[in-house]
């Protein structure tokens, strides 16, 4: 399957698309924060980003889901900074520290090549939201030097919806999370009260643009949706809640990674809610939660006897 971002190349659709995304920056919207920074000029809001791609990190990541591992690992690019902050961060050194450093949309294209001549399946770029500019015009560089594998849109799950439009047939693969059912806890513990209106709009959004995750014949994702889910202790996450909504308004048929690998990072220790790992009748019970409401693709119970 050929990479949808090739046709909105050869039509000069993607220049368009380029600037429109950056003529956001003006009055940086990208996000729900709608901070109205113009980073254009460099001024920063929510996210501490201004003008330049600042990146963490570019490897191949053998530890994500199957389908987009297979043999030749994820192509991972990890962006630093995030328009979320969630206190309990597992990348906070990346997220929250500013861990990284800048590189031109040149830079990156030719780190978006190396991974694809390395063998990974596909680009990932990792908490991409507050660049979403600078990545669509890196993508378009790197297509003029041969770029033909995937890209997957790696994000928190706060999203706002028209910037999620202006990635439509650029993106092939949407990896949200969708962290909280409760709006409260969304406050609480990520200063966005308004998430899961947010996330659930969006992910609707990337749904109608990809539909559900399509494979190869070797088990590779080429194309279509895959959310993430991570469960929390003492239910801060309102897992039944973010349940329904996926069989309810996504598809039964959505491939869903419930992960339980959460442990108190960063901030979590001042909460005494969060200062420990799900017990494992938690996990079991998102699980069974998951498979009342039919779900049944992309999660397994022998997770929690590895974890």
């Amino acid at each position: 399957m050929e990479p949808s971002y090739l046709k909105l190349y050869r039509s000069g659709e993607l220049d368009r698309r380029i600037d429109s995304l950056y003529s956001i920056l003006e009055s940086c919207q990208l996000c729900p924060r709608g901070c109205k920074k113009n980073r254009l000029k460099d001024e920063k809001g929510y996210c501490r980003s201004g003008k330049d791609l600042v990146v963490s990190a570019i490897h191949p990541h053998f530890g994500e889901e199957k389908p987009l591992v297979g043999r030749g690992g994820s192509g991972t690019v990890f962006l630093t900074n995030c328009n979320l902050g969630c206190i309990y961060c597992q990348n906070y050194e990346i997220s929250h520290l500013g861990q990284g450093r800048p590189l031109t949309c040149h830079e990156l294209a030719q780190g978006m090549l190396w991974l694809q001549n390395n063998g990974c399946h596909n680009i990932n770029f990792v908490t991409p939201t507050h660049f979403a500019p600078q990545l669509v015009k890196s993508i378009k560089v790197a297509i003029d030097k041969g770029l033909r594998v995937p890209i997957v849109y790696n994000c928190g799950g706060y999203e706002n919806v028209n910037t999620i439009r202006l990635l439509e047939d650029i993106v092939d693969i949407y990896m949200p999370d969708i962290k909280y059912g409760d709006a409260g806890n969304a406050k609480k513990y990520s200063h966005a009260p308004d998430y899961f209106d947010r996330c659930t709009e969006a992910v609707k959004e990337m749904h109608r643009q990809v539909g559900n995750l399509k494979l190869d014949g070797h088990g590779i994702a080429q194309r279509g949706l895959l959310i993430r889910h991570l469960v929390l202790p003492n239910d801060i996450a309102g897992s039944r809640q973010v349940l329904k909504f996926i069989a309810t308004e996504i598809s039964k048929d959505s491939y869903l990674n419930i992960m339980f690998q959460y442990r108190p990072m960063y901030k979590a220790k001042e909460y005494e809610e969060l200062n420990r790992r799900p017990y494992l009748s938690e996990c079991d019970k998102a699980i069974d939660i998951a498979l009342e409401l039919g779900l049944h693709c992309g999660f397994n119970r022998e997770y929690l006897l590895r974890a």
